[in-house]
């Protein structure tokens, strides 16, 4: 049986599916599947996800929305029904793969190794050793809006932004992705303001005890992202809907 099925959001993206990528991982992973979705694409995306899928013996599947919801929504679709298959994990890579697909199995053996841990996100850390390409002004951007969202969130969070999450498919996990979310564009950072806005509940264990920020060895940028320095703006206006909307019955998020 499938232990993982892996989201792979897709928006005019035939320029830069790497199907072979893809098709040489299911080879190698015989315990993960894949879930694309297609998000009203008007290139020949579908076509090359029809191909993929017809030649996976069932392991590769295709959900397709007739018009483009965004990326957030996509993930949030998929995620769900991945939840129906009944798998033990499930997550997003982006369809880009700058973040490898290797970096999966890591992620996995962050759950398998630690049965506390809810969420495994990848973090993009440049230490030595390790290969994190990004464009010098997206890294500083990057580094601004992570700060703005720790603070927000009141957690000490590196990197809500990297395209590469792992999940244990229990109750509490499935409840964050129930609603449609407010942001368009930084929906990982809405997951975890529902899991902190949830604390009140009794029983429910701080994010801090849930979620594990792994750094990745590899993420490179590549070319054609559809993400652009101007929209470093917009972001900061959906982080503050996000505030007022989880965290405004309590002021600032809780301490951890």
């Amino acid at each position: 049986m499938t232990e993982t099925i892996l989201v792979v959001p897709c928006f005019d993206e035939a320029p830069r599916l790497r199907v072979d990528r893809f098709s040489e991982y299911l080879q190698q992973d015989p315990d993960t599947d894949f879930l694309f979705v297609d998000d009203g694409s008007q290139d020949e995306t579908p076509r090359i996800l029809a191909a993929l899928a017809e030649g996976s013996a069932g392991r590769v599947a295709v959900l397709t929305q007739p018009t483009n919801r965004g990326k957030a929504e996509a993930v949030r679709l998929g995620m769900k029904h991945a939840f129906e298959r009944g798998v033990r994990y499930a997550g997003y890579f982006d369809a880009d793969l700058a973040t490898p697909l290797g970096e999966l199995s890591r992620l996995r053996a962050v759950l398998d190794e630690h049965p506390n841990i809810e969420m495994a996100f990848g973090s993009r850390v440049q230490l030595l050793g390790r290969n994190i390409q990004r464009r010098p002004l997206r890294h500083y951007l990057g580094r601004v809006f992570a700060t703005v969202a720790s603070e927000v969130l009141g957690l000490a969070v590196y990197d809500t932004q990297c395209g590469a999450k792992l999940f244990r498919t229990g109750p509490e996990v499935r409840e964050l992705f129930d609603e449609p979310f407010l942001s368009s564009w930084v929906f990982d950072v809405e997951l975890i303001a529902r899991w902190r806005a949830a604390e009140q509940q009794p029983g429910r264990r701080p994010a801090g005890e849930v979620i594990y920020e792994l750094p990745i060895n590899e993420w490179v940028d590549v070319t054609g992202s559809k993400v652009r320095p101007s929209d470093f703006v917009r972001a900061l206006v959906e982080i503050g809907r996000i505030r007022r909307r989880y965290f405004r019955d309590f002021g600032r998020a809780g301490r951890e």
